[in-house]
């Protein structure tokens, strides 16, 4: 099965992240995916473009030949509607993935 997936929660991160990292010799890429928590009501993240990316993202790794593990680490719920001035500051974060190389672009 080339595509591994290991799911973390902010609680559960340190545990699964030493699993993760103790089977990465095994894996030709291994990947990090942070991801808003998903909506009970939907079973879909509660960040829109996270439910855009993830079954591009899911669709690409899959169709690998490669050993690819993957952990979903799962960032927490919707603050928005309690502080939207937590995206005030507008800053986001990229990283791009190049290859199989685990390299971060810009």
């Amino acid at each position: 099965m080339p595509l591994k997936l290991l799911d973390a929660t902010v609680s559960t991160f340190d545990g699964v992240f030493e699993k993760f990292r103790s089977e990465a010799p095994k894996n030709k890429a291994n990947l990090i995916l942070f991801l808003a928590d998903k909506d009970p009501s939907t079973n879909l993240s509660w960040c829109p473009d996270c439910v855009r990316a993830e079954p591009v993202i899911y669709k690409k790794l899959e169709a690998s030949s490669d050993d690819i593990a993957l952990l979903r680490a799962y960032v927490g719920e919707n603050n928005l509607e309690k502080s939207p001035a937590s995206m005030e500051s507008g800053l986001e974060v990229q990283a791009h993935w190049r290859s199989y190389t685990g390299q971060l672009g810009e």
